[in-house]
């Protein structure tokens, strides 16, 4: 049976599947457009379900907005030092 992927937070703590983190900081995309990046901002503080860990060990969050035209969803790979974890 293959390991379950798994990561560190800021703090040294193990991250896997399923776990609450808080986001600490996100890397934007140097070309993403204003309201885009303040969507991203914004999500800076959220506690999220960690969704996919990656090769890299980012740890995939997603959150839904209210748009103007229905639910948005954003999702954003963190690496350790951009999230904590938390209790959920």
């Amino acid at each position: 049976m293959p390991a379950q992927p798994s990561t560190l937070d800021r703090h040294g703590l193990p991250i896997a599947l399923g776990d609450h983190v808080r986001i600490l900081g996100i890397t934007p995309d140097p070309e993403m457009d204003e309201d885009d990046l303040d969507m991203f901002t914004d999500m800076i503080g959220s506690t999220c379900l960690v969704e996919r860990i990656d090769d890299q060990g980012n740890a995939w969050v997603a959150v839904w907005w209210n748009g103007f035209e229905g639910p948005l969803l954003t999702t954003v790979g963190l690496n350790p030092g951009q999230m904590e974890k938390t209790a959920g």
